[in-house]
């Protein structure tokens, strides 16, 4: 082969390569751009049917930290007699179960907010503990202690429901 015959096969082969690049490149954009099409629109079907479940979710978290806050809890709960740490346990066992009773809302959650959410139950117990270290005596003192005591604090529930509604403005 001589140097003409080289460079005449070249002269064939480089547009081939080109055209081949170029198409290659095409069909991929192409593809990438289909499967992304089709990711969101799963993605927007799937959010169609989640999205009522997960505000359900938020709504029932706001319920909870609603209903543990101090000034509401010693309000629904009653002392059932004199005894000050009967109260105290009452108090605690109330917030355990209502929050027991909403643990499968986690998986609709954020971890970062249910790991508020948790803070925020656990925050409130030790403060209904710290209160009745107190010299307090009955129960019905032992609640105007937990009252006064957090009266002028902002509440974890309060914080964590700050955290729960900017979380849902982001679902938007």
């Amino acid at each position: 082969m001589n140097s003409d015959q080289i460079f005449q096969l070249f002269a064939y082969l480089i547009p081939s390569v080109v055209t081949g690049a170029i198409a290659f490149y095409f069909f991929r954009m192409h593809t990438n751009n289909e499967e992304g099409r089709r990711r969101f629109l799963l993605h927007k079907d799937s959010q169609k049917d989640t999205l009522p479940v997960r505000l359900q979710a938020y709504e029932r978290m706001a319920l909870f930290l609603e209903r543990i806050a101090i000034p509401s809890l010693v309000v629904r709960v009653a002392p059932q007699s004199d005894d000050k740490n009967a109260y105290e346990n009452l108090l605690v066992k109330s917030i355990e179960t209502e929050f027991d009773h909403n643990l499968s809302q986690q998986i609709y959650l954020t971890d970062e907010c249910w790991n508020i959410i948790k803070a925020a139950k656990s925050a409130t117990i030790q403060m209904i503990r710290k209160a009745a270290m107190s010299n307090t005596e009955t129960a019905d003192k032992l609640r105007e202690d937990i009252l006064n005591e957090t009266m002028d604090k902002t509440s974890p529930s309060a914080t964590a429901l700050t955290f729960v509604k900017r979380e849902i403005g982001d679902l938007w």
